[in-house]
């Protein structure tokens, strides 16, 4: 058995020192083995210039990740979040993965949202499975979700859990959640953000919230409403993650395909 924790924050646009703060704090409310934040929860996420996001960028000797490394150590945890990543001269829409005093992983977006693509470099880090505490991990991050794909890869690399930080606009995804947890038979974790942010593009974008927790049998066993900010805290089994029989003849990954899909 192993804790999740998952947070639904609503970040200070540019402000990673308060954002970060706000999360320690979040940490302390509940008692979980794993903690997961949104994607750029450190940051805000409606930039209108390149230097809006190279102010926040992070590289891995920040002090925030030393910091989260010495919680991690201190108190036996994990945290996951989503940070803009500076990598050479490029930037990255990243998560990453802290656990025993050091970054377990690091995943760099796969498919970037709409004006993502005027910053953020496509990721290259590819979908990687991790171990913690016994349990395998996999991160996707936001409109990753959108592609079958993503989860799927993960799930064929042994992920038992899938770890989503997001900041979800459109209305799909928590319902969509269910077929990825479904069709993989993994435990699936979104931790959405909440408020609304505006550029200097016009956009505005509003969260919608909703950050979820769903078995492999698509029961949710966390659910938050729109617009809370609120970490909350559930025990599960990931032995069930590794049952992939849905009955004596079908077995969800075991009966694929390969050479009949394009």
């Amino acid at each position: 058995m192993i804790s999740i924790a998952v947070a639904q924050t609503a970040p200070a646009f540019l402000d990673a020192g308060a954002n970060h703060s706000g999360a320690i704090d979040l940490i302390g409310e509940v008692d979980a083995d794993l903690y997961l934040f949104p994607e750029l929860y450190l940051s805000g996420y409606a930039f209108s210039t390149e230097d809006e996001v190279r102010r926040c960028a992070l590289r891995p000797d920040n002090p925030i990740f030393d910091q989260l490394k010495r919680l991690s150590s201190e108190r036996g945890i994990a945290v996951c979040g989503g940070y803009v990543e500076a990598s050479g001269g490029a930037l990255y829409n990243s998560a990453f993965l802290i656990g025993n005093g050091q970054i377990l992983s690091n995943y760099r977006k796969t498919h970037l949202f709409f004006r993502e693509k005027e910053f953020f470099t496509p990721g290259d880090s590819g979908f990687q499975v991790v171990e913690y505490l016994g349990v395998r991990f996999g991160m996707m991050i936001c409109f990753d979700w959108i592609f079958p794909e993503a989860a799927r890869s993960l799930a064929l690399r042994g992920a038992q859990v899938i770890l989503h930080p997001a900041n979800l606009v459109l209305p799909y995804c928590q319902r969509a959640m269910f077929a990825r947890a479904v069709e993989n038979r993994v435990f699936v974790a979104t931790a959405n953000r909440v408020g609304t942010e505006s550029n200097a593009f016009g956009d505005e974008l509003t969260f919608t919230g909703r950050s979820q927790l769903v078995t492999p049998g698509g029961e949710y066993v966390l659910t938050f409403d729109d617009g809370e900010v609120a970490i909350r805290s559930v025990e599960i089994d990931p032995a069930a993650a590794a049952e992939k029989q849905l009955n004596p003849y079908n077995d969800v990954l075991g009966d694929r395909r390969p050479g009949m899909y394009l």
